[in-house]
């Protein structure tokens, strides 16, 4: 049996790995593949539901005051909160793989934990690889703890890359579907709202990921965490805008040969991958049927366009802290954009102030990159603060 802690169970990751297990324990039975560990932030009653249907042995909430109404509802089992929480579930004893679908840096500290105690990190939270991707392949490689890619484009390259040689590639190509705008020019975007910006052609996934997803931030957070994963330059990763979202990634090899990995737009596909790697599975979705899909259309991204993608690429060639400073702004602007006091625009103009300013350091350890995190975030609402004022 393969013990299952599930970090971020209430959001779009949560559900799909579920679907998955289901998936598997239809095929391995019904005691196969427990889920030992549950965590949510504030969703607290959607928690206590599957709490009490997948029955695990400890979950974790944001708070000590969400802790008190979820021990009461659940009776025996253990109930932790916060930060020191989320690490201790990653190293609960019969958890076996840890699904990290947390959304931003909350994530970086559970997963040097589950790290740091050899335990494989299936990641579909990317943010942890771009603050501090050093720190974090440093504790996989310290043991016998691995990072397990979750994020489609990710995963598609990792199994792209399967039995090939470093030294034989020539370029990464991550796909893009180029978001809820890609079809208006930047200077019709200055008042669109958050629910536009949510309506994805695609894919369907949590709020976060889906504005950076239409700004093409989290193709550059990508970029970003593709050159850890596979040490390389971020020169060495492009990106390209594919309408479809059918071609997850593509490697092309010194040969001229070009590797694709094709997929259905479900999450299920790189959870169930990273859950039973490196066998392969029967699906719990429907086959991609290549003869229906017609053309695939690719073309490369407007960096006018797109600003943000092309920041990625300056921040990611920097490193340092300045890639944690880049993702500490993002996640305030993002969050003010989706609460509705800033503009769609103002996320880049955002995100450029705190950069611009920043003097990029070393990366040492987690302390000092929590502490870039908060700072970064402070300037960041100052700057969201200036531009609500003067709008």
């Amino acid at each position: 049996m393969t013990g299952v802690a599930i970090l971020g169970c209430t959001g779009s990751i949560g559900s799909t790995t579920f679907r998955v297990i289901e998936g598997l324990r239809r095929q391995d039975g019904e005691d196969a593949w427990p889920v030992a560990v549950l965590t949510a932030g504030h969703r607290v009653e959607e928690l206590i539901g599957l709490a009490r249907k997948w029955r695990p042995q400890l979950v974790c909430v944001a708070d000590e005051s969400a802790a008190v109404h979820v021990r009461a509802a659940l009776g025996e089992t253990r109930v932790v909160h916060g930060a020191r929480g989320l690490r201790a579930a990653a190293i609960e004893p019969g958890v076996d793989v840890v699904v990290n679908g947390l959304v931003g840096a909350i994530g970086l500290e559970p997963t040097m934990a589950a790290l740091h105690q050899g335990l494989p990190v299936a990641m579909a939270n990317k943010e942890p690889l771009v603050m501090a991707g050093g720190l974090v392949l440093q504790a996989a490689h310290a043991g016998t703890g691995r990072i397990l890619p979750v994020d489609s484009e990710p995963s598609a390259m990792w199994q792209c890359l399967n039995g090939e040689r470093q030294q034989d590639v020539k370029r990464y190509l991550l796909t893009a579907s180029g978001g809820a705008f890609r079809d208006r020019p930047r200077a019709e975007l200055v008042s669109v709202t958050p629910q536009e910006a949510l309506a994805h052609p695609t894919w369907r996934m949590g709020p976060k990921i889906t504005v950076d997803c239409a700004t093409l931030m989290n193709k550059g957070f990508e970029v970003i965490e593709a050159g850890w994963l596979f040490d390389v330059g971020v020169e060495q990763v492009d990106v390209v805008i594919h309408r479809e979202s059918i071609v997850h990634s593509m490697v092309e090899f010194v040969d001229g040969s070009v590797i694709a990995h094709l997929g259905r737009t479900d999450m299920a596909i790189p959870i169930q991958y990273a859950l039973t790697h490196p066998a392969r599975r029967e699906a719990v979705l429907s086959p991609l049927d290549v003869v229906r899909l017609g053309a695939l259309h690719f073309e490369a991204p407007d960096l006018d366009e797109y600003p943000g993608l092309a920041l990625c690429y300056d921040v990611g060639r920097v490193g340092g802290t300045l890639p944690t400073a880049l993702n500490a702004a993002n996640e305030v602007a993002v969050a003010a954009f989706l609460e509705g006091s800033i503009g769609f625009l103002d996320i880049h103009e955002i995100n450029r102030a705190v950069v611009d300013g920043w003097e990029p350091g070393t990366a040492a350890d987690v302390e000092t990159v929590l502490d870039v995190d908060r700072r970064a975030r402070q300037r960041a609402r100052q700057v969201a603060d200036s531009r609500r004022a003067a709008a």
